[in-house]
């Protein structure tokens, strides 16, 4: 990392500590930071944008706006599911507990972004969550290494991304301090389990929470939330296009899958995912395509199910029968990295589920941006001196 980057980074660090005293955090036993010990003894589908049924900003874009964007987005194949009617305003009025996934927010595109974690954050807490308690989860140190373990080609094309970016851009790990730090001084916790990815952790945290009574709310752009999906849990998106976030609910979920969602997840297993590099059956058996598959999911509601009964009678056509007695313990391997684990060594503390005090939000953020705006203008200015010229040799 270059010496401006330090500078930069430690004038960041000096910003958030300046915060303690003018906005200090609410204290309700708020971790920094929960870190506990690997406990385990072992071990593409693109993103597309739903129109959603209830959108969570509050006027910021006309409705004229978002129409005229909504043809271009169809016409790309972008949008899809229902227009119509709120799955929202139906669901059970229990307390909702938000899980805010922060590894996704700190990139734009593929590149880290501070400014976008500035600016997807803004835009949750004042249009989102606004006082409900909300949870932030971090990927753990090691976090795929035991998937990695299950099968070696799991996301190692974003390991391959990372690699390519400048030691400065891929030292993100200053970043993610000053990240908790601002979620903090928002009365947010912020977990981060060793040996964990945030999706299992999340996973585990929702479960525990259903058991209390509450309602779940994940807000994450990343598709494998969607296996955990049902009348009390929901997802809350980032919508680049629309620049929003925006409420992702179980029946946007059958509108646009015409299946459950366990029933995805066990389409998945058969069919792959390129971008998390999980191999399909079509591999091995060309003509095992999503109809096929569609079709033995939906008769059989679950992966499991499907290969306890091709064991022991015929369930389809024979090049199917034979893929699955031939491949089950490949396809069971498949389940085993993408479904997620509700085991995590993690307890929710009741403490987190209070209603969270957000006064102090918009000037914390407000400040960190144009904090952020300042250190990028000093930044560039420094780039432009000619003492900041290095010879090309």
């Amino acid at each position: 990392m270059s010496m401006d980057s330090h500078l930069h980074i430690s004038k960041l660090t000096q910003f958030i500590s300046s915060c303690d005293s003018l906005y200090p955090a609410k204290i309700y036993s708020l971790p920094s930071l929960i870190s506990v010990p690997n406990s385990r003894t072992k071990k593409a589908e693109s993103w597309r944008v739903i129109k959603p049924l209830f959108s969570a900003a509050n006027g910021e874009q006309s409705v004229a706006q978002e129409e005229a964007l909504l043809p271009q987005l169809r016409k790309n194949g972008v949008l899809s599911g229902n227009d119509g009617g709120s799955c929202y305003d139906k669901m059970p009025r229990k307390r909702r507990v938000f899980f805010l996934d922060v590894n996704p927010l700190c990139y734009r595109g593929s590149t880290p972004s501070l400014d976008s974690f500035a600016h997807w954050i803004s835009l949750f807490f004042s249009q989102v969550s606004l006082n409900d308690p909300v949870v932030a989860v971090l990927d753990g140190e090691g976090g795929n290494e035991y998937r990695r373990q299950l099968l070696p080609s799991y996301k190692t094309n974003r390991k391959k991304m990372m690699q390519q970016f400048p030691a400065a851009e891929r030292s993100t790990g200053r970043s993610k301090k000053l990240v908790m730090d601002v979620l903090q001084k928002c009365n947010v916790p912020v977990v981060k389990i060793e040996g964990h990815e945030a999706d299992d952790v999340v996973a585990t945290l929702v479960h525990q929470v259903l058991h209390k009574g509450y309602r779940a709310v994940i807000a994450s752009p990343d598709k494998d939330f969607k296996q955990l999906i049902s009348e009390d849990v929901q997802m809350v998106i980032p919508v680049q296009e629309l620049d929003r976030w925006s409420f992702y609910t179980l029946k946007h979920y059958l509108t646009q899958y015409n299946c459950d969602p366990q029933s995805d997840l066990s389409l998945r297993c058969i069919l792959g995912d390129e971008i998390d590099g999980v191999p399909g059956i079509q591999h091995l058996v060309p003509g095992f395509g999503r109809k096929t598959a569609l079709k033995l999911v939906k008769k059989h509601r679950s992966l499991e199910n499907l290969l306890s009964a091709a064991s022991v009678r015929s369930v389809g056509r024979q090049y199917a029968q034979e893929a699955l007695t031939k491949y089950a313990d490949f396809l069971r391997k498949n389940y085993e990295v993408l479904s997620l684990k509700r085991d995590v060594n993690i307890q929710i503390d009741e403490q987190w589920l209070v209603t969270r005090d957000a006064q102090n939000d918009s000037i914390i953020l407000s400040s960190f941006t144009e904090f952020l705006n300042k250190t990028r203008d000093r930044k560039w200015q420094s780039k432009s001196q000619p003492h900041g010229l290095k010879a090309v040799t």
